[in-house]
């Protein structure tokens, strides 16, 4: 008789879940594993069918208040048998008492319905193409020179709670790029671009206005090879987002629906021109 067993992952057993989410075409980034597993190294779950890992999804807690679920993956041979709906429940146990979050692919919406989620908004995937800037504005900051607590504050007028402890990993991930828009000593902006399975992702990306996105965007694609491709998540609610990446003449690649279990976060929706992650929020 098989054996079907649901435990926490291991830290090497990200990198499994990284590559699963590959085959899946969500193109994760090349570094994503090491700051995933450390902003909650108990937020992670493996299916054992007889000891082999076939799926894997995470339930990530920021400050015990808002969660997010992703990766949410069962190896395709294996679907269809009730090992995901298994590893579901365990991760929306952990998460008991939660607001949680998660951005669900359009074949299982549905789903997501049923399990007591609601529909707030599409973050629409873009890809365009990196091109060159040679001078950028003096507001344009390298990130890391910015104060932790400084940045900390800003993100969070920008994501349901706190999340320093994955902050502190993101902004520090091997091949990747930060930049900040101060202006009168204050942060206006800041986004992240990190090289992924194909090409390069820009997350997030926050801005006070449209112009300072348009900044910050510039800088990033300009930090990466001329010619590859840059993919930007964003969230089809801020109008001057969209606006933005017509503009830009990106491509519409891949769509999720942002769902949650209780009311949707009070946050600064025109200031959200690109998601962090659609795997951790």
């Amino acid at each position: 008789m098989d054996s079907y067993d649901i435990r926490t992952m291991r830290r090497e057993e990200m990198d499994f879940a990284i590559e699963l989410a590959a085959s899946e075409g969500w193109n994760p980034g090349i570094h994503d594993a090491a700051c995933f597993y450390n902003t909650d190294p108990d937020g992670f779950f493996v299916g054992l069918l007889n000891g082999r890992i076939i799926g894997c999804i995470s339930d990530v807690s920021y400050d015990g208040v808002f969660g997010f679920l992703g990766l949410y993956i069962i190896v395709p041979e294996y679907r269809g048998r009730g090992y995901g709906i298994r590893l579901w429940n365990k991760a929306i146990q952990r998460l008991e008492g939660h607001n949680i979050g998660l951005d669900g692919v359009v074949e299982q919406q549905p789903n997501y319905l049923k399990s007591g989620f609601k529909f707030a908004y599409r973050n629409i995937r873009y890809e365009g193409v990196a091109g060159s800037v040679t001078t950028f504005p003096h507001s344009i900051v390298d990130l890391r020179s910015v104060k932790f607590d400084d940045l900390c504050t800003y993100d969070r007028n920008s994501f349901p709670a706190n999340r320093g402890r994955f902050l502190r990993h993101w902004i520090t991930m091997p091949e990747s790029v930060g930049v900040a828009y101060i202006e009168d000593g204050l942060i206006r902006g800041y986004g992240l671009i990190r090289r992924c399975y194909r090409g390069y992702k820009i997350g997030p990306l926050f801005a006070d206005t449209l112009e300072i996105g348009e900044s910050i965007f510039s800088s990033l694609t300009s930090s990466v090879p001329k010619g590859s491709p840059v993919f930007l998540d964003v969230p089809e609610v801020n109008r001057y987002a969209v606006d933005f990446v017509n503009r830009h003449r990106m491509k519409k690649v891949f769509e999720t629906a942002r769902m949650y279990t209780k009311e949707v976060p009070s946050i600064r929706m025109y200031r959200l021109f690109g998601v962090t992650t659609f795997e951790l929020g």
